[in-house]
């Protein structure tokens, strides 16, 4: 099976910096994923993506080196298997609080006797090879989500799960449900003392953290310990970019 180059970067203690793709398109992703990023994300949460462009996506990033991640809308099995059997090589999932959540995401992610997949890698045959059910249990990434003051307070629970590989802070709604001003990577005292919380939560229970950031902030959040560390958005580029050259030029005629 192809290899997960994630978990290689992991195992060697090196961060893996990737990409957010929110865009409904198969040709916007294959320019992210030919940038050089170690991974790429399709957000179908709050992403303008559906399954069948999500799957034009995976087939896109699929002619890079990249590695294919999918946020899904919700810790449902039959979206998890599905998105997996499309050939992502990671599933992020959403508002998971608790142990028994964490265990709902993980056995989605895994094939019998370790958990409840169903068998059908249509497509990830194709991407991951011909042996990819036999060893797609140690290659796929399952990557909950804490973004929640229940999951703050359950921390322990839900890393100690086998088969929990990251997890991925969600700035915004982990604000949120603090009481705190949403910032995309924010240097509120509340946030930065549940940010460090977490990830040192993480180096007890050797599972990855991973978290939104900026291109200003991925490196300070690497330096602290982050392993998966967002950096790029597509709609963040096109729009900042735009705006940047539109500003360039009206300059010259002002």
């Amino acid at each position: 099976m192809r290899k997960n180059t994630l978990k290689q970067l992991w195992q060697e203690e090196k961060p893996a910096f990737g990409a957010w793709l929110v865009l409904p398109d198969a040709f916007s992703a294959e320019v992210m994923a030919r940038l050089g990023f170690d991974w790429v994300c399709i957000d179908m949460q709050h992403g303008l993506i559906d399954y069948q462009l999500a799957l034009s996506m995976l087939q896109a990033i699929s002619a890079t080196p990249t590695v294919p991640i999918v946020r899904v809308p919700w810790n449902d099995p039959a979206i998890i298997m599905k998105v997996l059997d499309a050939g992502a090589y990671g599933v992020i999932i959403p508002l998971i609080n608790n142990r028994a959540d964490t265990e709902q995401a993980v056995a989605a992610c895994r094939y019998p006797p370790a958990g409840i997949r169903s068998y059908g890698p249509m497509r990830a045959t194709l991407y991951g090879g011909a042996d990819y059910a036999t060893a797609a249990n140690d290659e796929i990434c399952c990557i909950p989500m804490i973004e929640t003051a229940s999951a703050l307070e359950n921390l322990d629970d839900i890393l100690s799960v086998p088969g929990v590989d990251a997890v991925y802070i969600g700035p915004m709604d982990l604000s949120l449900s603090l009481g705190i001003p949403p910032v995309l990577d924010g240097d509120a005292p509340g946030y930065v003392a549940a940010r460090d919380r977490i990830l040192a939560a993480c180096r007890r229970h050797n599972v990855v953290a991973g978290i939104n950031s900026t291109s200003q902030t991925a490196t300070a959040r690497a330096s602290e310990g982050f392993r998966f560390v967002l950096v790029s958005t597509d709609i963040g580029n096109l729009a900042q970019g735009a705006a940047r050259e539109l500003a360039a030029v009206r300059a010259k005629f002002s």
